[in-house]
C-alpha cells in the first residue's frame, strides 16, 4: 500500500562560498526553488527547503592564494553576507547551513549509505581524465 504521506526536499544548485551572490544567482537558481517551496507549503505538503554554500570547491584554492589567507577565512567572510542576501530577498529556506558542518557530513553519508544499500549507487572503477599540473578542475584535458 502506498503511503498517503509525501515528503518533498527542495534545493537548488548550492552556491560556492568563495564570493558574493549576485542577482543572477538569486533569480536564476533560487527564486524558482523558493516559489515551488512556497507553493507546496500553501498545499500543506510536507516539504523542506534547503541551501548550504559549497565550502570545499575548486575556486577556493585560487581565492586562498590570491587573498593570501585560508579557505576557512574565505568561507567565514562570504557566508554571513550571502545568508544576509538570501534573507533580504526573503528566500524561505527551512535550513541554510554550511557543507563543512559535521551534521552535513553525516546527513550526506546517510543518504549515500541508503542509496548504496538499495543499489541506487554502485561502486565502480573507471578511468577519468585529470590535470597533471593541478591548474584547475575545469581545465582542458591537454592543458
Amino acid at each position: 500500500m502506498k503511503s498517503p504521506f509525501k515528503r518533498i526536499l527542495i534545493t537548488a544548485a548550492l552556491p560556492y562560498a568563495n564570493g558574493y551572490l549576485h542577482l543572477g544567482h538569486l533569480a536564476g537558481a533560487y527564486l524558482p526553488a523558493d516559489i515551488y517551496a512556497r507553493y507546496q507549503r500553501m498545499k500543506n505538503a510536507m516539504c523542506s527547503s534547503f541551501a548550504a554554500p559549497m565550502n570545499m570547491v575548486s575556486p577556493l584554492p585560487f581565492q586562498r592564494k590570491k587573498k593570501k589567507t585560508t579557505p576557512k577565512n574565505i568561507i567565514d567572510r562570504y557566508h554571513p553576507a550571502n545568508k544576509a542576501a538570501f534573507e533580504a530577498f526573503e528566500m524561505s529556506f527551512d535550513n541554510y547551513s554550511r557543507t563543512s558542518l559535521p551534521l552535513h557530513h553525516e546527513t550526506a553519508k546517510d543518504f549515500f549509505r541508503e542509496f548504496h544499500k538499495r543499489s541506487i549507487v554502485i561502486d565502480k572503477k573507471e578511468q577519468q581524465l585529470y590535470c597533471l599540473k593541478r591548474c584547475h578542475v575545469s581545465c582542458r584535458p591537454l592543458c
